[in-house]
């Protein structure tokens, strides 16, 4: 049984915290460091909540490898917010944004910025039937586009790209919302990166955007303020009152993942419960199937299918049961699907695979 009789939970978003952090706030929650109150109760403008924000770009900076040449950015909205604000900034007149249609999210953000501009279609995954995430060669860029976005994994679909666009002088930019700080990348490829936090960062409430300082000196002017990036890099991000307590978690959340070894160890413990999983399904001769080709495969959302949709619903219902929550698959696609982010321990993993094999021993 786990500490406090907690369930295994492979909830899509909002996700598991790690056990530690959680720990680290019930200890913090009626006086948070000798400060006599709780850190949504602290002005945004005081010297305690400063310290706890500017750390949390600190880490972030840190944990990603970048310089004062990027801004660390908490605003709010979700991912959602982004794709509208992004060609809100950047898909300037006469310009045309290139777009990796992936999958779901990605159709979200290509319909926001449609509304703004002009849209090119680097890749169109229906052709694909979403099975795989395309290669260079595929790809159909436009030479000076005003940026070419991805979304680096997609949760419905089951894919994630661990090689990137080859975008030449293009700005690339990348909604990460789903794996972000879950393995080793160069984040100096990306010109702009948003996150919201609900699933590897901390809770819902708090997006987090990273952007690199040339490219925002190429942000349209004029904007509602509240919509311009201009305005929340100038403030700190604290033009209005921030989501303060989403910050302080996402503070524990980030030291976690630097007392785990960084981004070396987060991956290794990811690729390791990836392993364990996908390494099943695909001996279980075929009553387990993945739903994507292998090299697209993510490590975050293993999505899977079952001989039917009878035997789906039955798995689901017995895995609660059983203490596993959360692995119906998106009511878009159905299914099954294990998210397993960061927070996620091999252990949860392990004890699903054992439970998928008497699941099958029982109804193959």
């Amino acid at each position: 049984m786990q500490a406090y009789n907690r369930i295994w939970n492979f909830n899509p978003g909002p996700a598991a915290l790690p056990l530690e952090v959680l720990e680290q706030i019930h200890k913090d929650w009626f006086n948070h460091q000798g400060a006599g109150m709780n850190v949504m109760e602290m002005s945004h403008r005081g010297k305690e909540y400063e310290a706890i924000h500017n750390r949390t770009v600190a880490l972030v900076k840190q944990l990603l490898g970048l310089g004062d040449d990027y801004h660390i950015l908490f605003l709010q909205g979700g991912a959602s917010l982004q794709f509208a604000m992004l060609p809100l900034n950047f898909l300037v007149e006469g310009k045309i944004a290139d777009y990796l249609y992936v999958g779901d999210w990605s159709k979200k953000a290509i319909k926001e910025a449609k509304i703004i501009g002009k849209v090119n279609l680097a890749f169109d995954g229906e052709e694909t039937k979403f099975i795989r995430l395309p290669r260079q060669g595929d790809l159909k860029l436009t030479r000076g586009a005003a940026y070419v976005h991805i979304t680096s994994n997609e949760t419905i679909k089951g894919t994630e790209f661990f090689t990137f666009p080859d975008t030449d002088d293009v700005p690339l930019v990348a909604d990460m919302s789903s794996d972000i700080l879950s393995h080793r990348f160069d984040a100096k490829l990306f010109s702009l990166i948003y996150a919201g936090a609900q699933k590897n960062l901390g809770p819902s409430g708090v997006t987090l955007v990273i952007i690199k300082d040339k490219f925002l000196q190429s942000a349209r002017d004029g904007l509602p303020t509240m919509l311009s990036y201009k305005t929340h890099v100038a403030e700190n991000s604290l033009y209005n009152t921030p989501p303060t307590f989403a910050i302080y978690i996402m503070n524990l959340v980030m030291q976690w993942i630097v007392d785990k070894g960084g981004l070396e160890g987060i991956e290794r413990a990811n690729r390791a419960k990836a392993a364990t999983l996908y390494d099943y399904i695909d001996s279980s001769d075929g009553y387990y199937k993945g739903t994507v080709v292998k090299d697209s495969r993510s490590w975050m959302n293993a999505c899977l299918r079952l001989p039917n949709e009878e035997l789906e619903d039955k798995f689901i219902k017995e895995a609660k049961a059983a203490g596993f929550i959360g692995l119906k698959g998106h009511r878009s696609v159905g299914g099954v699907r294990v998210s397993m982010y960061n927070a996620v321990p091999l252990d949860a993993i392990k004890d699903l695979v054992g439970f998928m094999k008497e699941f099958k021993a029982k109804n193959g």
